[in-house]
């Protein structure tokens, strides 16, 4: 299953999660250079000249006695591991800011005693330093340009609803620590200058289905301003939202949609107005985008 995407240089980073390993390949030819094999890894980030891939260590398995997950770090050069440190349970996304890496733990494997923390590790020594207590069963975390943290919890799909978490640097203590909380559902997320592009996918184990919604939050008021993002009305025709990038210098959107999430999806992209340019079909499930550099 791949899990995650990325292009750091001239190489290709792609996670496939249920293999153990990070696949390597040449950015432009797609020409296959090597793996890194890591047990049940998660999520790839990058930071001077290191790949660090989030893992749940332990088997794909459901169980309350799953191990505590781990990061591992990657010389980019010579695709070789060089660390591992412990965080929490079952680890998803990871985000750097200046030398420390914050860690999004879901404690997923063991529901329902999920996991509620944000590891921060140091990365001069690679050490966990510090947890952050948050919300149950996170997920996605992303950095905006003032160097404040957004992170998704997904609750517990029952009684406990997801949720949309803001960290910031604290004056005082000078650690990063959660300032305000979105009632929103938030399954992807996407920053463009000031506003943060985003749909939910809010699954009930009750009704056994998901409910949809798109919006826009302006991130210097932390406030929603809009219930969608998409101009066209042509949101209706993505029966479920699964991935969402930004292009770095057009400033088109693309949305998958998984559709039935057993046949082929489909990537949309819209232009800077959000009315939509084209749509490709792909293979199953697509989650994640990259951008390569011309």
């Amino acid at each position: 299953m791949g899990n995650d995407i990325g292009i750091y240089g001239s190489k290709l980073y792609v996670v496939v999660n249920c293999s153990h390993k990070v696949e390597v390949l040449d950015a432009r030819s797609g020409v296959r250079l090597g793996q890194i094999d890591i047990p049940n890894c998660r999520y790839i980030r990058f930071h001077r000249g290191k790949a660090y891939v989030s893992s749940y260590v332990g088997p794909v398995l459901i169980d309350p006695s799953a191990p505590k997950g781990a990061v591992y770090r990657v010389d980019t050069l010579s695709l070789a591991v060089t660390g591992k440190v412990t965080v929490g349970y079952q680890p998803e996304e990871m985000e750097t800011v200046g030398d420390y890496m914050y860690v999004a733990n879901s404690g997923g494997y063991r529901a329902p005693a999920y996991d509620n923390t944000v590891s921060v590790i140091q990365l001069i020594d690679f050490k966990q330093v510090r947890q952050i207590p948050v919300d149950i069963n996170l997920h996605r975390i992303r950095k905006d340009r003032y160097n404040r943290l957004w992170l998704t919890s997904r609750g517990d799909y029952e009684q406990r609803p997801p949720r949309l978490f803001v960290l910031e640097r604290d004056s005082r203590s000078g650690q990063m620590e959660v300032c305000d909380t979105l009632a929103v559902a938030c399954s992807g997320m996407a920053f463009r200058g000031d506003s943060l592009l985003y749909f939910g996918n809010a699954w009930s184990n009750f009704t056994a289905s998901g409910r949809i919604s798109y919006g826009i939050i302006d991130i210097r008021t932390r406030r929603v301003v809009a219930d969608s993002f998409i101009t066209d009305g042509t949101e209706g025709d993505i029966a479920v939202p699964y991935g969402i990038a930004v292009h770095p210098e057009t400033g088109d959107i693309f949305l998958t949609d998984a559709r039935n999430y057993v046949s082929s999806g489909t990537l949309y992209c819209y232009d800077r107005l959000v009315r939509r340019k084209w749509s490709v079909r792909t293979g199953d499930i697509p989650a994640h985008i990259t951008f390569l550099e011309e």
